[in-house]
């Protein structure tokens, strides 16, 4: 159920509504039959829509929605009466959603806080009456203003997950049972490759009722930032978070060799994620003496902030959550 439940691109095929006819029309009164001209301006045609919203986590409202049709915009009408506009289309995504245009490839939108309203795609604008065309030599014009087209084309809308802390590492570097150690979250934990399929977010508390979001990301593997494993689908979702937390478990035959692969990927998928703030984190060290753990940290790159920690016994965990919490303040000053 859980990679049925959550869904992080939809493809869909979007036209914004079209805008409405300028009215060619002559007034004509009781006592005049030659009043003038009053043809009314076309309505706008129908924005699309964006709008965050912070109750969702998912796209999958949106799976069986492949043709999202905007209404087109009324035409003018006599008595210098405006056509009414298209009835726009409102659109509710989870925050971290960004759209873009399947042709070009460039991004149209960014939806990243409750509430906000991004117009994705305008509707046409009405066409003006033939009343706007009246001039001293030209009293009664008898043309107007078609309305503008609207836009269509395929677009997609992606899901970037937004967390404060992302866990990153392989398959089985004790991620999950980390989340579900700091948090009320509870991803499925088993002893096997790719147990997470999908991201996982938990509320993490801190001291003096503070609190900072985690994000379990899928397990990632060599060649990842080429399409290997989860790839792609794996990667842009650390693109949002402040904080990366790199977990290596303590039984990996070589730590030093297994961060430089993950940076490596985390490189070629994207050069600036080096910019973020790293921890490193040595999980399953309760099977560590101190003797090892010397031997282990000798090892580790410099520069890096290091510490072991066990999420079954609780070793390190505390002094984890503080440094997390100082490099998030960090980060956000």
């Amino acid at each position: 159920m859980e990679k049925a439940n959550f869904v992080d691109f939809i493809r869909v095929f979007c036209h914004s509504g079209k805008g409405g006819a300028g009215n060619v029309h002559f007034a004509r009164t009781k006592y005049n039959a030659q009043a003038g001209v009053d043809g009314g301006d076309g309505g706008r045609g129908a924005h699309i829509i964006l709008r965050g919203n912070a109750q969702l986590w998912t796209l999958l409202h949106l799976r069986y929605h492949k043709n999202i049709l905007a209404e087109d915009g009324q035409k003018g009408g006599k008595s210098n009466m405006t056509g009414r506009d298209g009835k726009d289309i409102i659109i509710e995504v989870p925050l971290g959603t960004v759209a873009y245009d399947e042709e070009t490839g460039e991004q149209e939108a960014e939806v990243l806080e409750h509430g906000q309203e991004v117009v994705w795609l305008r509707g046409g604008r009405g066409g003006l009456g033939n009343a706007h065309f009246a001039t001293p030599t030209n009293q009664v014009p008898d043309y107007a203003q078609p309305g503008e087209p609207g836009i269509e084309g395929w677009k997609y809308l992606e899901l970037k997950v937004l967390a404060d802390v992302g866990l990153v590492g392989f398959p089985n570097a004790g991620k999950s049972t980390l989340l579900s150690a700091v948090s009320a979250a509870r991803p499925k934990i088993a002893d096997y490759a790719f147990t997470t399929l999908t991201p996982q977010l938990g509320i993490v508390p801190y001291r003096d009722d503070k609190s900072f979001c985690m994000a379990d990301l899928p397990g990632i593997i060599e060649g990842a930032a080429e399409g290997k494993g989860l790839g792609h689908r794996f990667l842009r979702h650390i693109e949002r978070n402040s904080v990366l937390l790199f977990m290596i478990p303590a039984d990996c035959p070589d730590h030093s060799a297994q961060f430089y692969i993950l940076l490596k990927e985390l490189e070629e998928f994207n050069p600036e994620l080096l910019d973020k703030t790293i921890i490193l984190a040595i999980s399953k060290s309760d099977m560590l003496d101190e003797e090892l753990e010397t031997e282990i940290a000798n090892t580790l790159p410099e520069g890096i902030p290091h510490y072991f920690i066990s999420s079954a016994t609780g070793k390190g965990i505390t002094e984890l959550k503080d440094a997390l919490w100082r490099a998030l303040n960090e980060s956000n000053a």
